[in-house]
């Protein structure tokens, strides 16, 4: 006998129960739950299956280093599952969740908000989709890390998701599990992105490319491969020319141009070619441009665009975004929004950032941040009680936008695209584009397209459309159908 007190377990027994407490202690599990609903789409009833779920991405050694959220819908009684399409979509910032385009534009259930406008108080609600595409392509919405209910597990940390490359191959892994896992190899294959999303989905088609996932098709809206066609920086003139268009568009809009154009359409193609044919060379030149010239040159800008040609000649011929958005309104004391010039607003202080404060931002940013919630609960049976992060500005933030290999310079995604166009000839490009959209300008747009190659065989992959809205053009009801129609015959197009 010892002098221990009876009440004192041994070391032995004390090891024991430390395991015991170690085997009880679980890891975390992946999720799903399904549901089934219907929604009429081009006249006709379509049944399908909604299934809101996890799925993890595993390190080398099988360990959970992540869970990612998605929600993906399938149309029931369509045939054979593995040949038919599946649509692979998400959203960008970097930081958004892949709401947008779920609630927004491509799955049967869509929010009823106010276009071009704040939204009245009282409860938003959701409605049926009859734009929805899911009589098409069957649709999986994915969350990146630090989006939605998506989050890093175990030791890792959620920034290592956040640089450019390694976004894409944690978005490629859960392609390639989801599609494993539920069969759907021989399915046609689509990525469709908005905004970042893009740069994601062009960079993606070449990934899978490599890893011998060909991708049939790829629907970019709103597209922003070229970062230097439309990020404003000291000594780049670019995003100057390539935003002349649609500062045309928006004073239209506004009621800025005088006289006001009879055909807005034939007038972008008028601001269009001045824009690279004259502004562009001129820019160029700087200091050497000629000051006859320079002062011709403000005033044709200023009947393009609704501002004073003396703004004009104040900025040396360059009116960045910021200032185009205080300016334009000014005498109303109001700016216009950065993704949809359309919408209108005010600023907290004078000399805030007007995209900081973008009405057509945070208009709908309630109405969907509520209705997403409620719909995952409500009807689609995945309560959780921490938040959904419709947008995560940590995210946005944080993100890690060099690559090691190449410090300096802008992201361009057109390389990949064009590479992943190549390797396969079948691979279809979709790009919409709204014209109000000040946040990655329809005229950007066609200047990537134009710049992936002059190859029949690559402008023969190309579709474009444009629509009169802004970024979201889902929320302008005839670009949401319009859309629809464009989609139904690009995949048609794609799949014959």
């Amino acid at each position: 006998m010892t002098d221990r007190d009876a009440s004192e377990p041994s070391s032995d027994q004390g090891e024991k129960k430390k395991k015991k407490k170690k085997k009880k202690r679980k890891g975390p599990k992946e999720r799903t739950e399904s549901s089934r609903h219907s929604v009429e789409i081009d006249g006709a009833l379509l049944e399908y299956t909604a299934t809101a779920g996890t799925l993890f991405l595993r390190g080398p050694d099988d360990t959970p280093r992540a869970s990612v959220f998605y929600v993906a819908y399938t149309a029931d009684h369509r045939g054979d599952p593995a040949e038919r399409p599946i649509t692979f979509a998400f959203n960008g910032g970097p930081g958004s969740s892949s709401v947008w385009l779920q609630l927004g534009a491509l799955g049967p259930r869509r929010a009823l908000v106010t276009d071009a406008g704040p939204n009245r108080s009282g409860a938003p609600r959701l409605a049926p989709n009859e734009c929805s595409i899911l009589d098409v392509t069957d649709l999986v919405f994915i969350d990146p890390v630090g989006t939605g209910y998506s989050r890093a597990l175990g030791e890792t940390e959620a920034k290592e998701f956040h640089t450019v490359k390694e976004d894409v191959r944690s978005i490629a892994e859960f392609i390639r599990r989801y599609t494993t896992r539920h069969r759907r190899w021989t399915s046609p294959r689509f990525i469709a992105g908005e905004s970042y999303g893009t740069t994601r989905a062009a960079a993606l088609a070449a990934h899978m490319s490599q890893h011998g996932a060909m991708v049939d098709g790829l629907v970019l809206v709103s597209a922003a491969l070229m970062f230097q066609s439309f990020v404003f920086e000291a000594g780049i003139d670019l995003p100057y020319v390539l935003y002349l268009p649609a500062y045309t568009a928006t004073a239209a809009f506004h009621g800025r141009l005088d006289p006001a154009p009879s055909d807005l359409r034939a007038f972008l193609a008028e601001a269009e070619r001045f824009a690279v044919e004259e502004y562009q060379p001129a820019l160029t030149l700087g200091a050497a441009l000629d000051p006859d010239r320079r002062t011709r040159l403000a005033g044709r800008l200023s009947e393009l665009s609704g501002l004073p040609a003396a703004l004009w000649l104040e900025r040396d011929l360059r009116v960045d975004l910021p200032t185009f958005c205080r300016e334009l309104l000014r005498g109303e004391g109001r700016i216009v929004g950065r993704l949809d010039a359309r919408f209108t607003g005010l600023l907290s202080n004078p000399s805030d950032d007007p995209g900081a404060e973008d009405p057509s931002l945070f208009y709908p940013y309630g109405p969907y941040t509520a209705l997403m919630q409620d719909y995952l609960a409500r009807e689609l049976g995945y309560a959780e009680e921490r938040p959904y992060n419709i947008l995560s500005f940590e995210v946005n933030q944080g993100w890690r936008w060099s690559d090691e290999n190449k410090p300096v310079g802008f992201i361009n995604a057109t390389p990949d695209l064009r590479r992943a166009m190549i390797e396969n000839p079948a691979l279809s490009v979709f790009f919409g584009s709204g014209l109000y959209d000040l946040a990655t300008p329809y005229f950007a747009s066609m200047h990537t397209a134009r710049h992936l190659g002059r190859e029949p065989q690559i402008t023969a992959q190309i579709t474009e459309a444009f629509y009169d809205a802004g970024h979201m053009m889902y929320l302008h009801e005839a670009s949401r159908r319009k859309l629809r129609d464009d989609l139904v015959q690009f995949y048609r197009a794609a799949l014959d």
